[in-house]
């Protein structure tokens, strides 16, 4: 049994246990709840008439009521948590059984005009997203998408640190993903931040100060009325004086109550993943760099978050219609919540975006070394800056069963062109999926499927999935001959490793022989590297006039009536095509 399949197994039976035992413990408690409220409510019935201990066997029983049940939350947020984790664990194994069809297909990160995202199957179902995200808030989400669709070739190693390091760190990610997943974000954290960003304030300075005044000036009158200074009314007047000064703002204030209640959530969970953050120590540069952000000279930012989440739980107590009515009237609470929300907005609105940037980086991040330690099997590829594009060995496509999968050695030098033959079904197009793989994961980071790698970073572009559109009123045709002149002009700006898989099908094979063998004499002269796919193979031609350019293929054969492939890559060309034997094997013709 691989090492993670262990990591996931055990650790599932132990959150199960744990949840398990925490559940016994929330049941008595409840028991014990209900004991205490029975007997407090007897004991009260039963000395009424003596009042003096009916008071101390209510303050009793309320105190121990109130205890019991702090006592519950806490241990039902650990049921909640380990239940949350157990979850996680599950899923891992669900999903290394190949059973990962129905999470999130990542559509929404879709863009039929990406340099390679539509070709190489990188968003849908069985999707190289899908089976790899493992995010948990929709910035998150973005972050992972926007790193895969990066095509950065810069920093490759610190990222590589930085994965390497949350490979090893399984439980550190995986009590990040159970804290996020625990609590539920209505608003997006882009709108938040521009809320924040856009706030005006409506309390003035003095508001700071008049709270606390108040509060002072009615502990006052309440001692005066209990020492018969001054008669009972004065606290009805003195209660309505305070509803008058909460008055004058509270057109504001239901405005700024209704948009923190949307975000509270949100900032209760940051708060939380921003203390896992900075409670960790991370030795990988990339990592240090991401903490280090969040870090300031006076106070943590998991413990600002914090700060503003209790104002925004106050100011949510306001919904109590009796509660608000004597705390506005008597503390001016809707005044002083609301100060304390201005001042914070006012002090980090404009801090908060790199707060959140960061708790979607490791959101991101994790799901990456999520995939590494998933994969001990797979390398990390040595970065060199010259030599070989690519010098892989055993290169295999990373979604494939690996008890199945063929794989190749592939070694394609700068400034060279592969021309790709094969029968119909050999592998030709898993193969350019499988090398486009290679880099793009190479670029983000990942470890990649193949013993041995050495790679000179290089960005991908690819034509390999051209569709007509009815909107837009193009033929597939035209969509192709789009898609080409955008890859010209894009290796006219800076090198690209370039994947097509038989351009100009939608025009008649003579034609496409001629207009084919021009397209790739003008991506050699351009000096560009790259593999092309095509069943003409009159294209091979090219070969004998031009160094750069290699001729490989992969076969097919019938053996005893039935079709065979080997799946291997082998140097020139294909002899043998399949498409009238499956006419005939199929009954078509």
């Amino acid at each position: 049994m691989s090492d993670h399949l262990s990591y996931y197994k055990k650790h599932l039976e132990t959150y199960k246990s744990e949840g398990q035992r925490l559940y016994k413990q929330m049941t008595a408690l409840s028991m014990l709840r209900l004991s205490v409220f029975l007997v407090t409510g007897f004991g009260i019935y039963f000395t009424f008439q003596y009042w003096q201990i009916a008071v101390v066997i209510a303050i009793v029983g309320i105190a121990a009521f109130v205890y019991l049940l702090s006592k519950y939350t806490d241990i039902k947020s650990q049921r909640n948590f380990n239940k949350a984790l157990a979850e996680i664990n599950e899923a891992e194994i669900k999903i290394a059984s190949g059973d990962f069809h129905e999470r999130d297909k990542g559509l929404q990160f879709q863009d039929p005009g990406h340099f390679y995202s539509l070709d190489i199957d990188l968003f849908g179902r069985g999707s190289f997203f899908q089976f790899i995200n493992r995010t948990t808030i929709n910035e998150g989400s973005q972050k992972l998408a926007d790193a895969l669709k990066a095509n950065n070739i810069e920093a490759i190693t610190l990222r590589q640190e930085a994965i390497k390091e949350l490979n090893s760190k399984p439980q550190w990610r995986q009590y990040y993903s159970a804290t996020s997943s625990l609590v539920e974000v209505e608003t997006p954290a882009k709108s938040i931040i521009s809320w924040l960003q856009g706030y005006q304030s409506f309390l003035p300075k003095v508001m700071r100060w008049l709270p606390i005044i108040f509060v002072i000036c009615s502990i006052v009158i309440f001692g005066l009325t209990v020492l018969s200074f001054i008669t009972p009314e004065i606290i009805g007047y003195w209660l309505l004086l305070g509803l008058g000064i909460t008055g004058a703002y509270i057109k504001k204030t239901n405005v700024l109550s209704s948009n923190t209640d949307r975000v509270k959530d949100t900032f209760r969970q940051y708060a939380l993943l921003l203390d896992l953050i900075e409670n960790e120590t991370f030795t990988s540069e990339l990592l240090q760099q991401k903490q280090q952000q969040i870090q300031l000279d006076t106070e943590k930012a998991s413990h600002i978050f914090k700060r503003l989440s209790k104002s925004l739980d106050a100011l949510d107590n306001r919904n109590n219609i009796i509660g608000a009515i004597f705390a506005n009237g008597l503390f001016l609470s809707d005044i002083k919540n609301g100060y304390n929300i201005e001042k914070w907005i006012e002090q980090y609105a404009n801090k908060v975006a790199d707060w959140f940037e960061i708790v979607s980086f490791f959101d991101a991040y994790n799901s990456l070394g999520n995939f590494a330690f998933n994969h001990p099997d797979f390398i990390f590829p040595e970065i060199q800056e010259k030599g070989a594009v690519i010098n892989a060995g055993s290169l295999g496509h990373p979604l494939l069963d690996k008890n199945k999968r063929v794989d190749s050695d592939l070694i394609i030098e700068n400034e060279q062109f592969f021309i790709v033959t094969g029968a119909n079904m050999a592998g030709k197009s898993t193969f350019l999926r499988t090398v486009s793989l290679h880099i793009v994961m190479a670029n983000v980071g990942l470890p990649i499927c193949a013993k041995t790698s050495t790679y000179s970073p290089v960005k991908l572009i690819t034509s390999m999935r051209t569709t007509d559109s009815l909107a837009d009123d193009s033929s597939y045709f035209f969509s192709e001959l789009t898609r080409l002149k955008y890859i010209v002009d894009a290796i006219q700006q800076e090198p690209y490793f370039i994947i097509l898989d038989e351009i100009l099908k939608g025009t008649n094979s003579t034609d496409k022989a001629i207009g084919s063998r021009k397209f790739v004499e003008k991506l050699v002269a351009s000096n560009a590297t790259g593999i092309i796919a095509t069943h003409d193979l009159s294209l091979c031609e090219i070969e004998q006039e031009l160094e750069d350019v290699k001729n490989y293929y992969f076969d097919a054969e019938i053996i005893n009536d039935e079709l065979h492939f080997d799946y291997k890559l082998k140097v020139g060309v294909c002899q043998n095509m399949n498409a009238s034997f499956l006419l005939k094997k199929m009954n078509i013709v």
